[in-house]
């Protein structure tokens, strides 16, 4: 049995800093790891003691290292049998000694033989529920009964999140490197002009937030005048995101984001929902930024791939 990469459930935290060290990663590691073939060997591979680590386990998921192995194994082989290979050769693969022994264990394990494993669904009960997740991977199921996070919601606070990160890297470049129009003619939407340096690309991803926050609350059209510096960027960022958030935030909880604006300085006017709105200004910051990541990788400057599942981690922006 392979080691298996696990999709883990992460809380949302920015750094940095370097990739964190995920250390119920490293021991479910050792756990399914082929080439450990007791708790003794799972601990060696894991630098810890047996009692150490055996602990640890039992601490992180509520389940013994063996017995945790041992139904990994089970449902990796209940799987496979579902998928028509022999008993032998799966009893093989996944470490029991005959088909004798495994074929007991399955029936104790599913209620029914390994012939009728077709009938079962593999994953069995989990305290903490992992799982085997085919083909070579685990599962971790959500079981602490908390609603479930949006996924538009996490989207815009990583896009704030991420553009907070890229403004304050910003702040290493001179002022000549700042407003270099690094790629000249440079158009994302035509209404908003070119774009060719990274002040004016960060500053596009703010602007389109102010304009889109003054139609949805009534107030006038705000004035485009230039960008700044980056610090300058940064504090019109972290007053217009905050505005920018509380009012998705608040217009969810009423159940308003199916509403509609209707634009009547558009000739003709047009109307936009504002759940349209949100994914609008959302595509568009993260095109920004990829344009601006590229363009810090022009003045030497490495801010990452701006990537949410490691800023979930917490492994980079």
């Amino acid at each position: 049995m392979s080691a298996l990469s696990s999709p883990l459930r992460y809380s949302v935290t920015v750094s940095d800093g370097p990739a964190r060290r995920d250390r119920l990663r490293e021991l479910l590691d050792a756990v399914v790891d082929s080439g450990n073939a007791d708790v003794a060997d799972m601990a060696r591979s894991s630098f810890a003691s047996e009692f150490h680590f055996s602990r640890q386990v039992s601490r992180l998921t509520g389940e013994p290292p063996a017995a945790l192995r041992r139904r990994v194994m089970l449902e990796r082989a209940a799987w496979r049998l579902q998928r028509g290979e022999g008993v032998a050769t799966v009893a093989a693969d996944e470490g029991w000694s005959s088909p004798e022994v495994f074929s007991r264990a399955f029936r104790r394990s599913y209620g029914v033989p390994p012939s009728q494993a077709a009938d079962v669904d593999f994953w069995l009960a989990a305290p903490n529920g992992l799982h085997f997740h085919p083909p070579e991977s685990l599962w971790l199921q959500d079981t602490g009964g908390a609603e479930p996070p949006d996924v538009s919601q996490l989207m815009v606070a990583h896009d704030v999140a991420d553009t907070e990160y890229l403004i304050g890297r910003a702040a290493e470049l001179t002022e000549e490197q700042w407003a270099e129009p690094l790629s000249p003619g440079q158009v994302v939407l035509d209404w908003d002009g070119e774009e060719p340096s990274i002040a004016a690309v960060l500053g596009a991803i703010v602007w389109t937030k102010r304009v889109w926050l003054a139609s949805i609350v009534g107030a006038d059209q705000p004035e485009r005048g230039s960008v700044g510096t980056a610090a300058e960027l940064a504090e019109e960022h972290r007053a217009v995101s905050a505005r920018w958030t509380t009012m998705i935030a608040d217009c969810a909880a009423q159940g308003r984001l199916g509403d509609t604006v209707i634009d009547a300085l558009c000739d003709p006017p047009e109307s936009f929902q504002l759940y349209g709105i949100i994914a609008h200004v959302l595509t568009y910051s993260a095109h920004r930024r990829g344009l601006a990541r590229a363009m810090f990788t022009r003045h030497g400057l490495v801010v990452g791939r701006g990537d949410p599942l490691e800023w979930m981690r917490g492994d980079s922006s």
